[in-house]
């Protein structure tokens, strides 16, 4: 296992994107309803969130809910949406306290409005903060995110804002709900799955993925460092030749 004193400060990545899976199977182990795992996975947040911070990580993005989420039991949801508004109103002060700022991307309008005021607060109240920023991705999912890119994009076009002819890959970007955010360096997807499900799909065209067997509640600050490890020892190309990236290195 990994700790902080292993990882390379100069080249922390500076947006680290999560995928939590396995709260549900985390449960079924135990014999327990699929709540009980989202109840325990609060741990692996803060771990998480926590390891992001002392590595000045820019942007931390954690895939909360997605709009594929809705479709499932309704208990479930309303236990979730529970959840969301007790962990959002006691973890406030510690983000206050560490410099996190809160910030959220997807369809809000989707929440239930006690669980979308809880969270406008906590943004309000983090605003001011200049450390890492905790993004979560709530009723999110990237084909939802390109659609109302494309709305918006249409709409600007019709109204003479925007010339189509001169819409190229930065003209998209700027129609994104991450267009003030860098494009995930890494991806860490826990519980063993072997997919990125929906998630930020445009901009992790050159993201690095790192998939975990460990099932999220179980997901702790020495993986995260491991992960980081594990993303430190790649060559990141983008496109060019080992060689061309190895003389720019030099």
């Amino acid at each position: 296992m990994k700790t902080i004193e292993d990882i390379d400060k100069g080249r922390v990545p500076r947006h680290v994107a999560i995928i939590m899976d396995g709260n549900g199977r985390w449960a079924q182990k135990q014999s327990k309803i699929r709540l009980f795992g989202h109840q325990n996975a609060v741990k692996a947040v803060r771990d998480a969130v926590e390891a992001a911070a002392e590595l000045q990580v820019d942007y931390l993005t954690l895939y909360t809910f997605s709009t594929e989420n809705w479709n499932r039991p309704l208990a479930e949801i309303d236990g979730l949406m529970q959840l969301l508004i007790k962990e959002v109103e006691e973890e406030t002060p510690t983000l206050m306290k560490n410099n996190i700022r809160l910030r959220t991307i997807g369809d809000l309008n989707r929440l239930p409005e006690e669980s979308r005021k809880s969270m406008e607060k906590c943004i309000s109240d983090t605003a001011s903060n200049t450390g890492t920023t905790l993004v979560l991705a709530l009723s999110y999912s990237a084909r939802w995110e390109t659609a109302e890119a494309l709305k918006k994009m249409v709409a600007d076009v019709k109204a003479g804002r925007l010339d189509s002819d001169a819409v190229d890959e930065e003209t998209m970007r700027k129609y994104l709900v991450t267009s003030d955010m860098p494009d995930p360096d890494l991806l860490i997807r826990t519980g063993g799955e072997l997919r990125v499900s929906n998630f930020l799909l445009w901009q992790m065209a050159y993201t690095e993925f790192y998939f975990s067997d460990i099932l999220w509640p179980d997901f702790r600050k020495g993986d995260f460092f491991e992960a980081v490890y594990d993303f430190q020892n790649r060559q990141r190309r983008f496109g060019k030749t080992g060689d061309q990236v190895s003389s720019v290195n030099c």
